[in-house]
Parts: structure tokens; sequence; C-alpha cells
């Protein structure tokens, strides 16, 4: 996962928005493929996930990047229809400069490479957007440039930790001529499967 090549987060993060536009206030409640957050607290790691890597690519280390994933708020604010698509926004904005690419910076607390970084923020958005759609029943066809880069982070970790295992959880088999999407999302620990209304 060495690869220096830039990805342009922008289209992830308008699909992101949209989806995240189009979600009633009666399904915040409602379940997610995350067993641990209802719709609400996943619209709320989106939220302060842009803010972190947002803040990563700029080099601006402080509490927003410090702050490791388990441990931060999934408060949703209360501006959140207003704040979300700002601040992802930012986040492609953000990752356009090569600078964001290069030399070290910091995320979730961890030190790591700008390259990385960007890639792990790309395989958010990817996963982290199936996981909104399934949710609320939407429609799910990510940017194709951030769907490739997300297989292959999660592919390359899942090797590394020896096939099984994933950075959200062991990886759920899927058929190598399934759909890119569906490959990456089992790389994630997800059933490509599943549908709104039960997790997974």
């Amino acid at each position: 996962m060495t690869d220096t090549t830039m990805i342009d987060l922008e289209p992830q993060c308008r699909i992101v928005a949209r989806l995240a536009a189009s979600v009633p206030d009666a399904l915040l409640t409602g379940p997610t493929p995350c067993p641990e957050y209802a719709v609400r607290d996943l619209l709320g790691h989106v939220t302060g996930l842009a803010v972190a890597f947002r803040d990563a690519g700029r080099k601006d280390l402080g509490p927003t990047t410090d702050t490791a994933p388990g441990t931060a708020a999934l408060a949703l604010p209360a501006g959140w229809r207003e704040e979300l698509p700002r601040v992802l926004a930012e986040l492609a904005e953000a990752w356009r400069d090569p600078e964001a690419w290069t030399g070290m910076t910091r995320a979730g607390g961890v030190n790591l490479p700008g390259e990385i970084a960007g890639r792990v923020a790309v395989n958010e958005l990817v996963i982290h957007g199936w996981d909104l759609a399934r949710a609320t029943g939407q429609e799910y066809a990510p940017d194709q440039a951030a769907l490739r880069s997300s297989y292959a982070f999660l592919r390359a970790t899942a090797e590394e930790e020896g096939g099984g295992g994933g950075i959200f959880g062991p990886v759920v088999p899927v058929p190598d001529d399934a759909p890119l999407l569906d490959r990456a999302v089992g790389l994630s620990g997800r059933d490509p499967g599943r549908r709104p209304g039960g997790t997974g």
C-alpha cells in the first residue's frame, strides 16, 4: 500500500452527501450493517471522520486527528444536514492538494504516511456509503476510482492478516466473479447480501 497516486475524493464525497440528504428523520434510529450503530450513530461517525481526515489532509494536527475511532463521540450534530455536506466538501478539497499525499500525518491518533491516510479516507467513504445505503434502502453506486482503491486497500489488509481478517471484522467469503463492490464489502467483514432491516 505504497501507491502515491492521488485520488479525487470529491465524487465519492458527493455520493455520500446525497445518500445522507435522503435519510428521513424516521429512519435515524434504525439499524445499520454496523451492529453497534443506529443510522444516526453512523451519520455522526461519518461526520467525525470527515473532519478528522480533512484535518489530516491539511496536516492540521490536533484534537480532531488525535482521537482514536473507538473513543470518538458518535453524537449527531443538531445541524448535521448542513454540516455533513460541508465537511465532506472540505475533505475532498483538502485531499486535492498534492501535499496531502506526501510526508507524514495523523488520523485516529495514529501517525501514518499521507498516501496511506488518503486511502483510508477513501475506504471509509466507500464502505460507510454502502452501510448508509443498505440501512436506508437506497441504491448505491460508488465512484469507481474510489471503489477500486477501497478494494485494493482492503485486499492488502486482509492478506497482511493471513486472509481471514479485515479492518472492520472477519472477511465474509464472496465469489471471485462477484461485482467489485460485493467483493470489497466482503473484505470489510460485511455480507453484501444484507438488506435493509438486518445487520451483518
